[in-house]
């Protein structure tokens, strides 16, 4: 009878070993539903317990001062997961030309990444292309999941890929009031040769010496063009704990993110710098600017 209750026993548990889809081989990870979930094909690394998607951009035609680019060179989105005792790790790097960079980083914020980076790789490309990093930490299908609506956004917007609509705004043409901005945004501003700017100070501390305003530590922006149609572009400087809220703020504003990256190294407390391009109407502008103010301490 134990004989026949150990059989049992030992068929039972191989019956529910070969009915999961959890891998021997990624201790921690579902690598099956990862697949599923992202849309990419991955492969583990024993050693360090990554598995790592990727999706080549073989559709880009890339070319680098004459030189023919293919994927191998460095144009590979990927993602890659690691368990954690929280749950599950993502990090990734993403290979965008510039018209997908504010659809993508959207689709990103929007189902619980975090972006963490935004910048070129290469000089003399054409077309442009930047590269987005993405990262979170969680529970694993929901980052998946995430991971997944980034590849498919990366691909939808690939055979849509326009450059935007050039628009006639001339500094030396300026018709804006400044006082419509400051009214929205709180806060006063300077109008010169076309340009209306308003600057707020933070502060920082490298090697035992505060940084400020006047060192660079500031976030600005820089307003030209009429009340109806007008360009404003800039930077913000944030905390890390901050930057994900700017950026989700500036996206639904219809602000465009074009860098983040940092400007100081060593610094206490740590800063990350995200530059920022927009048209439309100073009202809208100002509004996303003061949303994605309210987000830092700098009001």
């Amino acid at each position: 009878m134990r004989k026949i209750i150990a059989i049992g026993l030992a068929l039972f548990v191989a019956s529910t070993y070969i009915g999961s889809s959890w891998s021997a081989d990624a201790p921690g990870l579902d690598t099956a539903a990862i697949e599923q979930l992202t849309g990419a094909k991955g492969t583990y690394n024993e050693k360090e317990k990554v598995f790592k998607v990727s999706v080549p951009r073989s559709d880009l035609k890339l070319t680098i001062a004459g030189v023919k680019m293919i994927p191998a060179l460095g144009l590979t989105s990927w993602a890659a997961f690691t368990p954690t005792k929280q749950g599950v790790m993502v990090m990734g790097d993403t290979v965008l030309t510039e018209s997908q960079v504010a659809r993508v980083m959207t689709t990103a914020l929007e189902n619980g990444l975090e972006v963490t980076a935004l910048h070129n790789h290469f000089f003399y490309d054409s077309p442009k292309v930047m590269f987005m990093h993405i990262g979170g930490h969680g529970e694993q299908d929901k980052l998946a999941r995430g991971v997944g609506a980034v590849f498919a956004k990366i691909k939808e917007t690939s055979t849509s890929d326009t450059a935007r609509t050039a628009v006639d705004i001339d500094p030396a043409k300026t018709t804006l009031d400044p006082k419509k901005i400051e009214s929205i945004v709180g806060a006063k501003g300077d109008l010169k040769d076309g340009v209306f700017k308003l600057t707020f100070g933070r502060t920082s501390h490298m090697h035992g010496q505060e940084v400020g305003n006047a060192m660079g530590v500031n976030t600005w922006a820089a307003f030209a063009g009429s009340d109806t149609q007008a360009v404003v572009d800039g930077d913000f400087v944030v905390l890390e704990s901050e930057l994900q809220g700017v950026l989700l703020t500036l996206r639904h504003a219809d602000i465009e993110v074009v860098a983040i990256h940092n400007h100081m190294t060593h610094e206490e407390p740590r800063m990350v710098f995200l530059h920022y391009w927009g048209i439309g109407s100073t009202e809208k502008l100002a509004n996303g600017l003061k949303s994605a103010l309210s987000q830092t301490k700098t009001l």
